[in-house]
Formats: C-alpha cells, structure tokens, sequence
C-alpha cells in the first residue's frame, strides 16, 4: 500500500514579535513608585481636592505605603518631623493646595532652622488655571522659597520621576533640610510611560559636602596640642553626620570638656565623665561662663545661635575658635573662626583626632566640676528634691529619668518645660532629645512625638508638654484614637504660660500681661478621644502615676500640677555675657 507522504510547509512565515508596550501610570502612581524606590515606609497627610489624585493612587498602595491621617497639615509636617529626629530617615507629608499647602509653612521654617529632611507634597490646581485665583490656588512656591532647602512646581507628569530624586537627594544631603514638590493635578492624573526609577546621587549645582582642606586640619590640631584651656561646643551636626562615634573618640582622646547645645543633646550619653551639661540661656552655670575663660573653643556641627552665645561683641573674645562645619555659610556668620574646618564631621572627626594628642586637662576639668557643684547647691538640688508643697518639673523629670533609664525618646513642647527637661532628662542613646530648638514652635510636640512613635517603634515616646502648647495642636489626640501610636503624654501644668511668664516677673514688674492660661479638663479631653489619663498634684502619688503612664500598653496622659511661679534657672538675661549667667533672681 503506498502511503502518502506530507510535505512540510516549508514557506516562511512572518512570526509576530510581541513587544511589551511601556508601561502607562499616573503622575500620582509615578510619585508613590519613586517613594517606594526610596525605601518610604510612612506618610502623613491630609487630602483635599487638588491633591485627590495622588491619594485615589494610594488607595490601591495601602499594603506598602502607611498613610497617617493627620487631623491638620501642621500636624502632619510636624509627625514628619518627628519621624525623621527619631529614625534618621527623611520624613514626608502630604498637603492640599492653598490652606492646606500654607498650613505647612511653620513645620517648614521649623525644620529648616533645625535642619531635618523633609519632602513634602503639595496637590496644586490644574495648570491651565495657575494665576488666575483660582480655588485654593497660593503661590506655594514663593511663599514657602525661604524656608525650604529646594521647591519646584510639576506641570508636567513627564519631570517626576527626576524631580523626586532630586527632591530625595536634596533633603537628605549635606546639610540636610525641607524640600517641597507642589504637583498640579493635570501633572497628577497625566498617564506617561515609566519603566524604571533612578536615584540621584549628583547635581550639577549642587555641592553637598566641601572638599576637606588638610592643612587647616592641621593648623587646628596645631592649636589643640598647644591649648591648656580647651573647650568643646558641639550641635547636631554630629547627630546628622552620624558621627557619634568619631566624636566620642575625639574627645576622649583631647580630654577636653565637652558641651552641647539643645540640638547637640544625646549625641553622647548625658553621663559621659566628659559632658559638661548644656550651653546657652537655660543652660548649665560653668560651660556658660567658662566659655569666656577658655583659650580654644572648638564648635562642632553647630551655628553659633544667639541663645548660645549671648551678646557676641562679648562671646569668648579671649579664644581662638576652631569650627567645623559641614555648611560653609555658616562658618564666620556669628562668630569669626580662626580655623575654619569646612566638612563632614563624620570625615573631619577622625583626621583631626588622629593628628592630635593624647591629653588630660584635670585641672581645667575641675573648674566646670566647681561650678556644678556651685549649680546643684543653689538651684538643682531644690529643683529635683524639692521641700515646698508643690511639684516641681525637675522632680518630673528626675524621677521620669529614674524609670526610663535613659533609653526613651523625650520629644518637648517650648517652654519652661522644655528648658528644664533639656536640663535634666538623661540619654544613654542618640536621637534621643526631640525639640524645637531654632524656631521654638509651640504645639510641635504633640504631633512630633506621634511621629517620632512611627520613627522608631522600638522604644518609649514620651511627649513632656506645658498646658499651652498643648492646647495649640491638642486635636492630634483624634490622630492617636484612630492610628493608636504609643505615645505617652505627660503634661506640666502650671497655669501659665510660663516662660513669658517669668520674663514679665522678672523684667517687667511682675504685669502678668495675658499668661493667665485657662484649660480644659486634660483627663476628660483625653478620655473623650478613646485615651486613658490621670490627673495628679500629690508628691506621694507622683511616681506611681508615672509608673502607670509608662507601663500602660498604649498611649496614656498624664497630667502634672506643679507650682504655678516656679522659675527655671540658672539664666544668661538677654543682652548680657554668657558670664554674667546668674544661679538665682537676686543676682539679676
């Protein structure tokens, strides 16, 4: 039988080649990649219409992206904050045009003083409508130029993914800072292809660190070697150039007292043998006034603020300055340096510690030890041990420190209750000391503390606030109902507004001019938002409300009646030498 053989079809065939077609997304998709791409793991915000968009993207990002529901955008900018002191990481918040973008404007020239890195986002109206007073349109972008590292407007989706980077790159560089991206919402909902995220690590302009000069390395060791009355003042510049480490080696090795400012705080444990307590207004009595004793002051990572240095024409005339600074426009702005130091301390740190020597100065040691025990004669020990029959703050924090062992996170309000706790709270732990240092926001701790909660989970937040400030943010308590955050809140109430307060006693004859501050019943306030409390005024009672406080699982108030004229001292009056700091009223 023959069998029929097939002939194979041997034409050629044009065989389609699937091409992927790019990828299409949203301006508002493409903004929550890149934040993925950054390592984003927390946002705060608030919606409103010109940001809609970016929040329908985030609707369908909830598992990879937390979005905190603040209940207002200073709130939000100030969680931010609080997140980034806390985790060392850049912060971001989320805002609607017009109030809900100016809303943001004192967090910004917060963290601008302050130096934290921020993004932020604000929603813009469509560009087609910019100019014309359109609804909730501001010119976000001139009114928030001077209290930003870096602003931009996106009206393109096309320049986002770029845009973010640089947003990213800026914020978290050199000397870091708030950046804010105000997206118009045609940018927002625009569809463009978008395959892939790159980082920036360069800018064209933009020169983050100064290239180390060696041979003022040297010209300061120079110095150093030859000083007999050495003194260290050092910022949060060694916070922000994780440079803990390289600055503990340092001094220890120049065994030079060292002193910080309130931004500074925590950088070393507050018990290091070479701390010497804190510098300016509030601060302590001998670095103050051994500052204009010194014959070398040598400034890390700090800027020379006037609630440091007092009157200038009078600031450590008789010293040579060395200051190391990572910000170049920082160096001869308040205080002329012999030796400017321009750099990272992180890298500056260890060519100046390896090219000095190994010295003790227990002599000039034992100065600040004399003057310390001059302050706890005639001020710390009635602070903390207190005989009167009222509380007073340091008793707060001494016995706070005691229960906390140095390793919570103390974020303060601005006030007397900040000066004191700055005073006295104790750090084993760096990042530690959350405060409004340069701008001095009432109503930052609250919601700085929520943040910081968020910023590291694994250890204590305590928010220690004054009944003032508390009451300028106090309906973030709806943010801590719903996102349940632990926070522990420990209000110092005075009944006062009490830092001008002791300025009008002691100034201005006693006219308490307005700073006879009324409150609500914080304990009810509280419950009335799902969180426990207590109210206390008893010095017997005190350590056990402030046991429950710590030991209750999730966030609790606690409110702490103390004397309502107590005054913090010692204090460099204004206009005066940081030498003529006085222990006590009588001196003034």
């Amino acid at each position: 039988m023959q069998k029929t053989i097939e002939k194979a079809d041997t034409t050629l065939k044009e065989v389609p080649v699937e091409v992927e077609a790019p990828k299409t997304h949203s301006g508002g998709q493409v903004l929550l990649e890149a934040f993925l791409k950054e390592g984003v793991t927390t946002i705060f915000g608030y919606p409103g219409g010109a940001i809609m968009p970016i929040y329908d993207a985030l609707y369908d990002y909830a598992d990879k992206l937390q979005h905190i529901l603040v209940r207002h955008e200073q709130g939000g900018i100030h969680a931010a904050q609080g997140f980034a002191r806390a985790s060392g990481k850049t912060g971001i918040v989320f805002a609607t045009s017009g109030p809900g973008a100016t809303n943001l404007v004192t967090g910004l020239a917060d963290a601008m003083i302050d130096s934290t890195p921020l993004v932020c986002i604000t929603g813009q109206v469509f560009a087609h409508l910019l100019g014309t007073d359109a609804f909730q349109e501001t010119d976000v972008i001139n009114i928030t130029t001077p209290v930003t590292k870096w602003n931009y407007q996106v009206t393109d989706a096309e320049e986002l993914p770029a845009v973010i980077a640089k947003a990213f790159y800026i914020a978290g560089s050199g000397r870091p800072g708030p950046v804010l991206i105000d997206i118009t919402k045609n940018a927002q909902l625009q569809k463009i292809a978008f395959t892939e995220y790159v980082k920036c690590n360069f800018i064209r302009s933009y020169r983050p660190k100064p290239v180390v000069r060696p041979e003022y390395i040297a010209e300061a060791a120079k110095l150093i070697n030859a000083a007999e009355r050495p003194f260290i003042v050092f910022g949060q510049g060694v916070i922000l150039g994780k440079a803990e480490e390289e600055f503990k080696v340092f001094i220890e090795k120049s065994g030079i007292p060292a002193a910080w400012t309130i931004m500074g705080m925590s950088a070393i444990p507050t018990d290091h043998p070479l701390g010497v307590g804190m510098v300016g207004m509030h601060g302590n009595y001998g670095p103050n006034k051994l500052t204009n004793e010194c014959d070398v002051l040598i400034a890390i990572g700090m800027r020379f603020d006037d609630r440091v240095t007092g009157r200038l024409d009078m600031y450590a005339k008789q010293a040579k300055i060395i200051h190391l600074d990572i910000d170049p426009s920082e160096i001869d702005k308040n205080v002329k340096a012999d030796v400017p130091v321009w750099g990272d301390c992180k890298e500056t740190l260890p060519m100046l510690t390896a090219a000095i020597e190994e010295r003790k100065h227990a002599g000039w040691h034992r100065k600040f030890i004399d003057c310390k025990k001059q302050e706890v004669e005639k001020v710390i020990h009635d602070e903390v041990y207190p005989e009167t029959d009222t509380l007073t703050m340091g008793e707060v924090i001494r016995i706070l420190n005691e229960l906390t062992k140095g390793e919570a996170i103390i974020v303060t309000d601005v006030g007397q209750h900040q000066m004191v706790a700055c005073r006295y709270a104790e750090y084993n732990k760096s990042k530690s000391n959350v405060t409004s240092g340069g701008l001095g926001t009432m109503g930052f701790a609250l919601p700085a503390a929520i943040g910081a909660a968020y910023g590291d989970p694994s250890r204590t937040t305590v928010a220690v606030i004054g009944d003032g400030g508390f009451q300028m943010t106090i309906q973030e308590l709806g943010t801590i109902m719903q996102f349940k955050p632990n926070v522990k809140i420990l209000i110092l109430n005075n009944c006062f507004l009490g830092m001008v307060r002791q300025w009008q006693q002691l100034f201005h004859e006693k006219r308490y001019s307005f700073v006879d501050i009324q409150s609500p019943d914080f304990v009810q306030v509280a419950k009335g938002y799902g969180i426990p409390g207590k109210s206390v005024s008893e010095r017997d009672k005190l350590t056990d409300a402030l046991k429950t406080m710590l030991e209750h699982d999730g966030s609790y108030l606690l409110e702490v009646m103390v004397g309502k004229e107590n005054n913090v001292f010692p204090m460099v009056p204004q206009g005066r030498s940081v030498s003529d700091i006085v222990l006590s009223r009588e001196e003034i």
